[in-house]
């Protein structure tokens, strides 16, 4: 692997496109003030993944008027302050930085945060000190733009060529595949649904995109994951989901829609569970059984604003089987 280092400037799509844009409110990276202007630190401070940011701000405002869950944004100002005191820390972006957050807060008994977002599994089982509470369906495909020559459908063997970067070029458009920042949950798997690794993925990758910016595709090769769900958000913009699509269009895989009538298509191929992680000696605390343990907690409960945030409601939702040490 050879980390490449690029800058990315967003797309410029049009007038029609630019005027959206400065409609669209960017989403709160933290819990709005109390009305009084206070600090709203409330019961429950969770970090972590891009791609459940949003739907967890909504979750947030939703259960218990407000007042329990508080989320933090992947990315924002470089430190966060999740309690009245001693609680400067900084801002974890993606599921891997912010389980790495949740298990630094346990291990030192801080008291900072109690549950991280994750857009995977568990990729450390040696203890059983985490658990993995899923609470929705995502899936992830491949991103283009939209007036690109690039097809707007590929196979699981032409995606993996692409990444290996044995393709370079597909309709006479040369390829630049791009992949999300490192500690990214989309990341890691959709390098999995390919059946690459960190260590497989090609040195003409350009690893260094945040996850699910559609701005980022700024030229005519640029291909990309990107969540179907928070793709769907970002159409729909429920809440203050900022619509970070610029130019880009999902693509199909394997002769599968990624959207159907609106909606995740949960038979695409690269589908996940999304989690919320806490810690494994915690699940019996009040506030966090009942937040996300089991199929009536207040999570699961809310399948409205997960579906509104484009994510599809499983029958598992609130399990506390999934158990590891990251």
């Amino acid at each position: 692997m050879n980390v490449k280092s690029r800058v990315r400037i967003g797309a410029v799509v049009g007038a029609a496109a630019l005027a959206l844009g400065a409609l669209a409110a960017p989403a709160s990276a933290d819990p709005a003030p109390n009305s009084n202007g206070t600090p709203n630190y409330r019961v429950l401070a969770g970090v972590g993944s891009d791609t459940t940011q949003d739907v967890f701000n909504g979750l947030g405002t939703s259960i218990n008027s407000g007042s329990l869950v508080a989320s933090y944004n992947a990315t924002g100002s470089t430190t966060i302050k999740t309690r009245a005191t001693n609680c400067v820390i900084p801002r974890p972006n993606g599921s891997s930085a912010g389980i790495n957050a949740l298990r630094n807060a346990v291990d030192n008994n801080t008291g900072c945060l109690d549950f991280a977002r994750s857009s995977r599994g568990v990729s450390n089982s040696s203890t059983t000190d985490l658990t993995f509470i899923p609470f929705g369906k995502d899936a992830v495909t491949f991103a283009v733009r939209g007036n690109s020559a690039l097809p707007k459908a590929l196979t699981t063997a032409q995606l993996t060529s692409i990444y290996t970067c044995d393709t370079t070029s597909l309709n006479g458009v040369a390829l630049t595949p791009l992949l999300p920042q490192a500690g990214s949950g989309t990341r890691s798997f959709f390098l999995g649904a390919l059946g690459l690794t960190e260590d497989t993925f090609g040195s003409c990758v350009d690893d260094t995109v945040q996850e699910h910016n559609g701005e980022a595709l700024n030229s005519a090769g640029d291909i990309a994951p990107y969540s179907i769900a928070q793709y769907i958000a970002q159409t729909n913009q429920p809440g203050d989901v900022a619509d970070r699509r610029g130019a880009s269009v999902l693509g199909s895989v394997d002769g599968v829609q990624p959207v159907t009538g609106g909606a995740l298509n949960t038979a695409f191929p690269y589908n996940r569970d999304v989690y919320n992680v806490v810690p494994t000696n915690k699940l019996t605390t009040a506030n966090i059984a009942d937040t996300f343990v089991g199929g009536t907690s207040k999570v699961c409960q809310q399948t409205a604003v997960i579906n509104d945030y484009g994510f599809g409601t499983i029958a598992n939702c609130g399990s506390t089987v999934l158990k590891g040490e990251s």
